[in-house]
């Protein structure tokens, strides 16, 4: 029997694989755009802000939100597994470059952990 608390998470699990979805999906389409003329640029990027801003209200309605942590710098308590983090030795001052999956936060901490990319920092 479906309890209200079991069909709480499982809507709750529903969004956040969406808000997953929907992110990674945004990635591609924003690199697909990159490579447009200036004009269709111009327009298929502002399609994907209103659709990002979208889904940004949408998480909120659900007390969810994405964190983005790239560019920042990388250190063991960022909620988000480094796929690459045995490439650099543990002194070295690492980055993050790249978001492969986001990191969601809820009202009482993280939700869903993320995945990322390093690389180090130019010294």
């Amino acid at each position: 029997m479906n309890t209200a608390n079991n069909i709480n998470e499982e809507l709750t699990n529903a969004i956040i694989k969406m808000a997953t979805e929907s992110w990674r999906f945004a990635h591609v389409f924003a690199k697909a755009a990159s490579k447009l003329d200036a004009k269709d640029q111009t327009r298929y990027v502002g399609q994907l802000n209103w659709f990002l801003k979208q889904t940004e209200m949408a998480l909120e309605t659900a007390n969810l939100r994405i964190v983005n942590v790239e560019g920042q710098e990388y250190n063991a308590g960022i909620a988000a597994t480094a796929i690459n983090i045995e490439d650099f030795d543990s002194e070295e001052t690492l980055l993050v470059e790249q978001m492969v999956e986001p990191i969601i936060m809820g009202l009482n901490g993280v939700v869903k952990t993320g995945t990322i990319i390093l690389r180090g920092e130019k010294q």
